[in-house]
């Protein structure tokens, strides 16, 4: 008799009803609960690791540069490539010396053109000195000078 007068009130569906919602609260909590465990590992594993060269410098709000990698090319060993990595007051650093870019890597690959001009230079001028008969100099006006 009880069990007529739930379903013909309704009451069965809803106690069914309330028994899904139930399980899908504590699925929901169980699920919650695996996330958090899993994030908490997370965190653990962060506070855990190493901090990088990089990582320290930023937190003291200091430049930083480090060249990654360095790519050259097998068949032709003049050619190749420099990775490199910075953090924000590198850049800073650079745009108060006077470098300008449309972005972050514009203004570094200025910075690293003049870095290498400048070994280039050092260089050049190293092996003039060490050299001096084997440089040949006119002079072409206009502050030009012929080297051969």
């Amino acid at each position: 008799m009880k069990q007529l007068i739930k379903k013909l009130l309704g009451i069965d569906e809803l106690e069914a009803q309330l028994t899904e919602a139930r399980n899908a609260a504590q699925e929901a909590q169980y699920a919650a609960q695996m996330e958090r465990a899993r994030v908490k590992k997370l965190e653990e594993q962060a506070a855990n690791k190493p901090k990088s060269e990089k990582d320290i410098a930023t937190e003291n709000k200091e430049p930083y540069v480090n060249i990654v990698s360095v790519e050259i090319d097998p068949s032709n060993p003049g050619q190749g490539a420099f990775e490199l990595d910075w953090n924000e007051f590198f850049v800073t650093k650079l745009v108060r010396a006077g470098y300008e870019g449309k972005d972050d890597e514009q203004i570094v690959d200025q910075w690293f053109q003049d870095v290498c001009r400048n070994v280039v230079l050092e260089t050049y001028e190293q092996y003039a000195a060490n050299n001096p008969n084997r440089v040949n100099k006119r002079d072409l006006g206009n502050g030009r000078v012929e080297i051969s």
